[in-house]
């Protein structure tokens, strides 16, 4: 990274890190632009410049959050089902309280934010679509979309159920304890199906029907 490329980072951390505390402190919709601008030490157009949109200054890691389950499965050992190694970095994030799943004041701020709650939706979906893209070069057709949805899907819920215990008020360490235990049998439901999916079948019209 050249010389200008790391003080244009140095001035998008900058303006990030100012926009966080007076999230926090007032809720997001009650802060302008324009504050951060002030508070950061740079003009309104600078902070529009490296941020688009109010909602890019808080979700500031977006690009990074939304590609990092794809990459999980690029990047995963070969012949190791995709499920595997979504579960494998989840747990592990969770025995390290891992500070990517944020804080409660974070979280609260999403919660009382129509605005947050949208864009965070929207990340959640490009998350399906990215993960998506990585599983369509190893399964054919419109297999890689669904399994994409219930892989991002299970994740999401995990995350979420973690925000809604803590927020609850239980201690973060059984809370995370238990989001573990109940993401380690869901996502191995998942790995087991997603085996039998690569199973060699005459026709979906010659297997045993279920009650499901």
């Amino acid at each position: 990274m050249g010389l200008r490329e790391i003080k244009k980072q140095q001035t998008r951390t900058a303006i990030a890190d100012a926009a966080l505390p007076l999230f926090l402190e007032r809720g997001f919709d009650q802060v302008t632009v324009a504050e951060v601008a002030r508070h950061a030490g740079v003009s309104t157009n600078t902070v529009f410049n490296y941020f688009p949109a109010k909602e890019d200054l808080f979700f500031d890691r977006q690009a990074e959050v939304e590609n990092h389950l794809a990459a999980l499965v690029r990047d995963r050992t070969p012949g190791t089902c995709p499920v595997e190694a979504v579960r494998d970095d989840l747990l592990s994030a969770l025995r390290q309280d891992a500070p990517v799943f944020g804080a409660p004041s974070f979280w609260q701020v999403i919660e009382d934010s129509p605005a947050l709650r949208a864009r965070e939706r929207e990340i959640g979906e490009r998350i399906e679509a990215a993960l998506a893209t990585a599983l369509a070069s190893e399964t054919p057709g419109d297999t890689p979309l669904l399994i994409a949805g219930a892989l991002a899907g299970t994740h999401r819920a995990a995350l979420r159920e973690l925000r809604r215990r803590v927020m609850s008020g239980q201690p973060p360490v059984p809370a995370r304890d238990a989001v573990a235990s109940a993401a380690l049998q869901a996502f191995n439901l998942l790995c087991s199906g997603l085996h039998t999916l690569s199973e060699p079948q005459d026709s979906v019209h010659d297997q045993p029907q279920t009650g499901c």
